[in-house]
């Protein structure tokens, strides 16, 4: 081991930051859902994984807590790494090669999936649940029917429609019908 690397060794704490896609996370947050991009930092940079239309990594580095296009809402410690700088960075790009932009998936294989791989294999621990639920619940949406609708009112006058049209759609829309947020999965 190099003299630069003995003098970085030590325990570095991982952070997982944590952004809203959307100003319906106020409210929602407060009821353990929300939909959230998630980032992990470690030696002053944030790691972060994100969709594009090639087989070829879409994990991608940034400035820690300014992630472009989402609202930085908090900074969670998840534990430490004895990894020194350049042994971090490597890790990640071993393991941004199970991470194309193009697998990308909201439900299945999103940003938050990255970095509890990151911290599960770093930490032993999982990112906290709440970070990724709409994955989780949207997984249980999967099966409604044509029929099936749910609206969920908030203080702001948006809502959140839920509908099964032999696919899942989620669509977060304000009173004035315009998309704040739309996804869908064909079955």
């Amino acid at each position: 081991m190099d003299s630069l690397s003995s003098n970085v060794r030590g325990l570095v704490p991982m952070y997982l930051n944590v952004y809203d896609l959307t100003p319906m996370n106020g409210y929602m947050y407060r009821f353990g859902i929300g939909i959230f991009h998630s980032g992990i930092e470690a030696h002053g940079v944030e790691y972060g994984y994100g969709a594009h239309d090639y087989p070829t990594s879409g994990v991608f580095e940034v400035e820690p807590r300014s992630c472009p296009g989402f609202t930085f809402r908090r900074s969670i410690m998840l534990g430490t790494t004895e990894l020194n700088p350049s042994q971090f960075r490597e890790f990640i790009e071993h393991l941004a090669s199970d991470y194309n932009g193009d697998s990308y998936h909201l439900i299945a294989k999103n940003c938050n999936h990255f970095t509890n791989d990151v911290c599960l294999r770093l930490t032993g621990s999982g990112i906290p649940g709440w970070v990724n639920r709409l994955a989780q619940l949207e997984n249980g949406v999967e099966a409604w029917s044509n029929s099936n609708l749910m609206e969920i009112e908030d203080k702001q006058d948006n809502w959140l429609l839920m509908e099964g049209t032999g696919s899942v759609q989620l669509s977060i829309r304000d009173r004035s019908n315009d998309v704040i947020f739309k996804h869908m999965e064909s079955s």
